[in-house]
């Protein structure tokens, strides 16, 4: 007998494997409901976290602070947390060494984040590549986090020299 085929009288006094109810399920031309509500969940949120880095990624924020090692005194430091394995971190790299051989006043430092994490842990810095934008006198003036291409940099020292 099919499951669900048995009569509710047969159900109580039936030990037979073959008489038992028919699962009953939530489904959609078989696909279980909640396995597509937990896929649509997923697909939300990545695309929400997308959106958010696409729209922070590459965006100077203000911060405040003074840093007594880690620049170069008398110009605008391009302080780089990276790592070796980041291959944001080597396009970042290239964009703001490129901008220090080409601007005078400008400085790149680029620290492995790996070999340095006292500092990391000190500094805040939660992802790489993080850049950290320090004016001649030592303040920290700006903060990029995610990949930098070279218009990016040059619009970040841009604020600094203004």
């Amino acid at each position: 007998m099919p499951p669900g085929s048995c009569s509710p009288k047969m159900l109580r006094k039936s030990k037979n494997p073959t008489c038992r109810p028919a699962p009953e399920r939530d489904t959609l031309e078989g696909v279980e409901l909640t396995g597509l509500l937990v896929a649509m969940i997923v697909l939300l949120a990545a695309a929400a976290f997308g959106a958010y880095r696409k729209a922070t990624d590459g965006k100077v924020r203000s911060v405040s602070g003074s840093i007594n090692r880690l620049h170069v005194p008398g110009k605008i430091t391009l302080l780089q947390f990276s790592s070796a394995f980041c291959a944001p971190c080597r396009a970042t790299r290239a964009a703001c060494a490129e901008v220090a051989r080409t601007t005078p006043g400008v400085a790149h430092l680029d620290i492995d984040a790996e070999s340095q994490l006292d500092t990391v842990r000190a500094m805040g810095i939660r992802r790489t590549p993080t850049v950290l934008i320090i004016a001649p006198s030592g303040e920290i003036v700006g903060r990029v986090e995610g990949a930098l291409n070279l218009a990016q940099v040059r619009t970040a020292i841009g604020a600094v020299h203004a």
